[in-house]
């Protein structure tokens, strides 16, 4: 059985910095409920209120209390508990709580718990981040006290930014920046992009969203990797990602956009515009995005969103696709989900990247702004691929995928020929 810690929560700010860090003021929260969970003599809810102390020394940044849950004879481990706590300074937190999952015994004083940290940021997100956690207790002194020995990712989970370094926090009108290693100034220029960005996605998707985004710079592609639980090689031509569940239980999930330092950094004005507008749409669309959704449709829709306003024309926003088809190498089917895979090949990424995009323009042209939309919501609504595309294609556009193909097939043979 799950046990929740309470839910920390964030109060009245304070002027730190111009972060805006604010100081804890903790509500009281019902007790956890009873759980027979046990390891080592120790049970879920016991962890638990360890954890539940550990939250608010985080939230109200104390380290001598955060120090206090930490186990006295890991030197190592305190001191780089301590730097996290200090990494996190600027990070405006509005709640910082655990959830034990499950406790496996190491002995009679040692013990192993699965752990989910949820927090939010004051302001951006309207849900927590989950971060999946392995947190080691140990037993020490005649009292019988449990204290943190250790505090790490689980496997398979991504590491996180206040691991990485210490954290410089730039607001924006709508867009918090926070990075690691990266320079004042840079961080102001993201901001001031993304906050352009979020009017200009609010634009394309009428549907109600925060209108905020959160932009993580870490220090290098290999930071950005580490993020994203992927080998770095994956990302190294890659400008921005961004993270983020689909569906399950319909409360969307707090998103971010991770930014290459490396890749981003080469792009110019254009570019920075393109990828972040790109990106904010992926946060603006998330709650209609789903299990169900084809990549092309959920990256040709960001795409149509970050070139809308631009005057450029489809030879020049499409290169790849167009060079394909002035050669007589038209592409068969829509793109699949398997050509938008970063360890590919570049060129096919760019075609199905390009590709998508006019699939999108085709539906706004032909059946217009409004039912591109509805589309995406209608094909979003479903939790299984099967049908998904077919039947919303039937009941909105009143055409069928085989039209559609051919349709935009004739489409790319018109914009880049």
């Amino acid at each position: 059985m799950a046990v929740r810690t309470q839910d920390a929560r964030r109060g009245r700010t304070r002027g730190r910095s111009t972060a805006g860090a604010v100081l804890a003021v903790l509500l009281l929260a019902p007790a956890c409920t009873p759980s027979e969970d046990s390891a080592a003599g120790i049970t879920a809810e016991e962890v638990a209120a360890t954890l539940d102390r550990r939250a608010a020394a985080v939230l109200a940044h104390d380290t001598g209390a955060y120090l206090a849950a930490l186990d006295p004879r890991a030197t190592s481990f305190r001191a780089a508990q301590s730097a996290e706590l200090r990494n996190l300074a600027d990070v405006p937190l509005e709640s910082w709580a655990y959830e034990v999952d499950g406790l496996n015994a190491e002995g009679d004083d040692r013990v192993t718990a699965e752990v989910e940290l949820r927090y939010r940021i004051q302001g951006y997100d309207q849900a927590p981040v989950s971060s999946s956690r392995t947190v080691e207790l140990v037993r020490r002194g005649g009292d019988g006290t449990w204290y943190i020995a250790a505090d790490r990712a689980a496997d398979g989970a991504p590491a996180q930014l206040w691991e990485q370094g210490d954290i410089e926090a730039v607001r924006g009108e709508s867009a918090l920046v926070l990075g690691v290693g990266r320079t004042a100034a840079e961080l102001r220029r993201i901001a001031e992009t993304a906050d352009r960005a979020v009017p200009s996605v609010s634009g394309s998707w009428p549907e109600p969203w925060a209108r905020r985004v959160v932009v993580l710079v870490p220090s290098s592609v290999e930071d950005m990797a580490g993020l994203l639980d992927s080998p770095a090689d994956s990302y190294r031509g890659i400008a921005a990602v961004t993270t983020g569940e689909v569906g399950g239980s319909g409360r969307t999930p707090a998103d971010r956009v991770i930014i290459n330092p490396q890749a981003y950094g080469m792009l110019g004005d254009f570019g920075r515009r393109v990828v972040l507008t790109h990106e904010t749409t992926h946060v603006a669309t998330r709650a209609y995005t789903s299990a169900a959704t084809p990549v092309w449709l959920s990256e040709g829709f960001a795409d149509r969103t970050a070139y809308r306003h631009e005057s450029r024309t489809a030879a020049e926003i499409a290169p790849e696709l167009a060079e394909a088809v002035r050669a007589g190498d038209l592409p068969a089917q829509l793109p699949t989900d398997e050509e938008f895979g970063f360890g590919g090949d570049a060129g096919g990424l760019a075609r199905a990247y390009e590709g998508s995009w006019l699939a999108c323009e085709l539906i706004a042209r032909d059946w217009g702004e409004e039912e591109l939309i509805a589309f995406y919501k209608a094909v979003g609504s479903r939790e299984e691929r099967d049908g998904a595309v077919e039947q919303a294609m039937q009941t909105v556009l009143g055409t069928t995928p085989q039209d559609f193909t051919a349709r935009w097939r004739d489409y790319l043979r018109d914009r880049l020929a």
